[in-house]
């Protein structure tokens, strides 16, 4: 890392933000000084600035918000906006950022993307290879994309809906998911934004193994002690029932989305890139499984 960079994490006060934040401190041991932390709600990250980091406001919304946040940064880990509320929204607010990094003199931009985000069935793929292009037309000196997979975490979207029937309605067929714990995914991003490496980068993170839902249900099942089945259905019947559940349609259907993109094989793709990047492994599904299988139990009721 070059001498005294400062680091900037978007989305601080997210999930993935605040373990990437964790290892950068505790893991890497970077000082808290040369670390940026931009959030639209810095009161929430009191913690971080006791120990030192640099909290600022950031409305990905209000591109001037931008310029001040990542205003004397070097590297910049745009940690991808939860704003699926309308079309392109998203998109929107990345390429923002992106022009906000540029005017800021930020030398790399680091993305979290997802796994062959072209022509893909997942409706918020276009938001991801929309940024990707972003970045590959932005005048920035260098440019990393995560291509993270599935968080393992993913799983209590799902569950909670499943477990007390016993049944786990699924349009995913015998697609395989090469999905990684979220916080290995922090730590690879933590580590890709401390290395100061230059360049146009892309690694796509997965896990191990792929598994089908299939598989997962068996795992879950023996984990939990629950009863939980596959039951298969057609894309449209998850969004039926997930509207009949109260989901907005648009909603449902960009959730039924993802069994389509699993069917269609898209997330089974398993590489050395997590290990080529950290040194480590990625942790294996039963291990996770084994530490939250007595939650996911619960769910069961």
């Amino acid at each position: 890392m070059h001498p005294m960079s400062q680091l900037i994490v978007t989305g601080a006060g997210g999930h993935l933000g605040q373990r990437v934040l964790s290892h950068l401190l505790d893991t890497l041991q970077v000082p808290p000084g040369e670390i940026i932390a931009t959030t639209r709600h810095p009161d929430g990250l009191a913690d971080l600035t006791a120990r030192g980091v640099t909290v600022r406001a950031a409305d990905f919304d209000d591109e001037a918000s931008l310029a001040a946040a990542f205003a004397g940064g070097d590297r910049l880990l745009l940690i991808s906006t939860d704003a699926l509320d309308r079309p392109g929204r998203r998109l929107a607010q990345h390429r923002a950022a992106i022009a906000a990094a540029e005017a800021a003199g930020v030398r790399h931009v680091l993305y979290t993307s997802m796994p062959e985000p072209e022509d893909s069935p997942l409706l918020i793929a276009p938001d991801h290879l929309g940024t990707e292009q972003a970045l590959a037309a932005s005048a920035l000196p260098g440019w990393t994309v995560l291509r993270n997979h599935w968080y393992f975490e993913n799983l209590f979207l799902w569950l909670p809906s499943a477990l007390p029937g016993g049944q786990w309605y699924s349009a995913a067929g015998r697609g395989g998911i090469a999905h990684i714990a979220r916080d290995d995914l922090a730590r690879a991003a933590a580590t890709a934004l401390a290395d100061g490496q230059d360049g146009r980068r892309v690694f796509t993170l997965s896990g191990a193994r792929a598994w089908t839902t299939d598989e997962i249900a068996g795992a879950v099942a023996r984990a939990t002690g629950k009863p939980l089945a596959v039951a298969p259905a057609s894309v449209e019947a998850l969004v039926q029932g997930m509207v009949d559940a109260g989901l907005p349609e648009p909603v449902a259907q960009v959730f039924a989305s993802f069994d389509a993109n699993t069917a269609a094989g898209r997330v089974a793709t398993v590489t050395g890139d997590y290990r080529a990047l950290t040194g480590r492994d990625p942790r294996p599904f039963e291990d996770w499984l084994a530490e939250n299988a007595p939650a996911l139990a619960a769910l069961a009721g």
